[in-house]
């Protein structure tokens, strides 16, 4: 028999003398309040929610959304406390700390991952376009150029982007054509031809093309900032950076990146600590540029240099930019690409 029915039924019995029942009426007292406030604490969040859906006024919605986030965050310290609590009383025996659900970590991998160390990718490594580059064949030579008419916008997001290029350069489209701009850079052993192009006096797309047989990618331009508006930014030096290309997992994947390689030189300068990063996730490119300091043995720091973008595939081909008739390897369509933002091409 519990206690609380004890002391119920002895409240119940006439039994108990007036100074008795003095006595025990602190009891029923303790027990009544908090009986109560868990029955709060249970229905606190329910009921706050409820009210947040029929209460109309703004200002009054505003105040119990806020009461909810509060209680939200004291729930996730006392779940934060019991589990260091146990750690420390069970050791390695505790609990495994949940890992939430992202949306990289649920990837329905509708499109298969490339392993590099694999006989067949290793083999068409050898054999594509890029062959040259990673064989120490051909110093990278890259041209960078704009769209027709373009403003001061394009061209200081070239000049901009030219301090982590090296051998890059930078030429006026004046009326040229794309065909005569790609004969042009052939006759001169350019490498690679980059087009930056702009809507409503801000650039949108960048077109990369490998020459001379391809292939040509085009990619949404995005999120750009100069590394004037940078918080702390660094100067950018001459040195050849290191090139980093994470999370470029699938056979689509591997071309892009390996396209962005062929356009640094195959050997860095570590002297210099300068390193690009290509970054993809959810098959957005970030690119950024930084150097690393070491502040001492043990402790290393990163200054970012700029700028900083994002690209985003919208179409591959195999040939060069002014082939008459494009084969496209890929191309990205909205309208069947979008329906799972679980599947991701690169």
């Amino acid at each position: 028999m519990t206690l609380t029915a004890i002391l119920e039924s002895l409240k119940s019995t006439s039994c108990l003398q007036p100074l008795d029942r003095f006595l025990f009426e602190p009891f029923f007292i303790l027990i009544a309040n908090s009986r109560s406030k868990m029955s709060q604490a249970k229905t606190a969040k329910k009921s706050i929610a409820t009210m947040m859906a029929s209460v109309k006024n703004k200002d009054r919605k505003r105040m119990l959304y806020h009461e909810l986030k509060l209680q939200k965050q004291k729930e996730k310290k006392e779940r934060k406390k019991k589990r260091i609590k146990e750690e420390k009383e069970q050791g390695d025996d505790a609990p495994a700390k949940k890992i939430p659900r992202t949306i990289e970590n649920s990837r329905v991998h509708d499109v298969p991952l490339v392993d590099p160390n694999d006989e067949e990718v290793i083999a068409d490594e050898k054999n594509d376009k890029f062959q040259t580059y990673f064989n120490r064949i051909r110093e990278p030579k890259v041209l960078i150029t704009t769209s027709l008419d373009a403003t001061l916008a394009s061209i200081r997001f070239i000049e901009d982007w030219m301090t982590s290029i090296p051998n890059a350069e930078r030429r006026d489209r004046k009326k040229l054509d794309l065909k005569s701009v790609v004969s042009q850079a052939m006759e001169h052993d350019v490498t690679d031809v980059i087009i930056v192009n702009e809507d409503r006096k801000k650039p949108n797309r960048v077109t990369i093309t490998h020459l001379p047989d391809g292939p040509t990618a085009c990619f949404r331009l995005s999120n750009y900032k100069p590394s004037a508006k940078i918080k702390g930014h660094g100067s950018a030096t001459s040195h050849k950076p290191e090139v980093i290309l994470n999370n470029f997992t699938t056979r689509l994947g591997h071309s892009v990146a390996r396209m962005l390689a062929s356009l640094f030189p195959f050997d860095p300068q570590f002297k210099g600590r300068n390193c690009v990063t290509f970054h993809n996730q959810r098959d957005f490119i970030f690119f950024r540029f930084h150097r690393y300091l070491f502040k001492n043995k043990q402790k290393v720091s990163l200054q970012e240099l700029g700028p900083r973008f994002t690209l985003k595939l919208l179409w591959l081909k195999d040939n060069v930019l002014d082939c008459e008739l494009p084969e496209y390897e890929w191309m990205h369509k909205q309208r069947e690409m979008t329906k799972n933002r679980r599947k991701f091409q690169l």
